[in-house]
């Protein structure tokens, strides 16, 4: 016979994983609806700046996204730079600050299209090649994770162009 306690005990058990397995999927909801959202904002900026320098917009969107943690960073929000591109600002970090978050997605464009690899890939729409020649071209501390995160990015929000 199983006794009160025991019924107690395991229905408790039961009870918080429920419970925890309902804030894991309320945490799981938010951040799909940020990334969503953050991609959605930058969408029409990431493919106007495509048709004007020929980089494929989801390369665009996929490092401002990683780069930016889906714009939650502090480099985004304190000064607007989605990118990580290094330079002067007013806050005594080593990253550059930008007027606006288009002035930083229209400097990134203008650092890529100064690379040996541009002219080959200008226009090219697979975004495999352009993922490995900027992480080859030394873009990350990291290239072999820099690439999984942004070919994840690129495949869970189908932003292949």
């Amino acid at each position: 016979m199983i006794s009160k306690h025991t019924i107690m005990k395991h229905s408790f058990t039961y009870l918080r994983i429920v419970i925890l397995s309902l804030v894991f999927s309320f945490v799981s909801l938010q951040v799909n609806a940020q990334t969503q959202s953050y991609i959605q904002k930058n969408k029409t900026l990431a493919e106007n700046l495509s048709t004007k320098y020929g980089i494929p917009s989801s390369i665009i969107l996929a490092i401002a996204f990683v780069e930016t943690g889906g714009g939650t960073s502090r480099n985004s929000k304190a000064l607007n730079n989605h990118f990580g591109i290094v330079g002067k600002n007013n806050i005594g970090s080593r990253y550059k600050q930008f007027e606006t978050k288009e002035e930083s997605y229209e400097a990134f464009c203008k650092l890529i299209v100064k690379k040996k690899y541009y002219t080959a890939l200008k226009g090219t729409e697979d975004f495999g090649k352009w993922v490995k020649a900027i992480a080859n071209a030394g873009y990350s501390t990291q290239p072999g994770e820099w690439m999984k995160r942004i070919n994840s990015i690129i495949h869970k929000y189908q932003l292949k162009d």
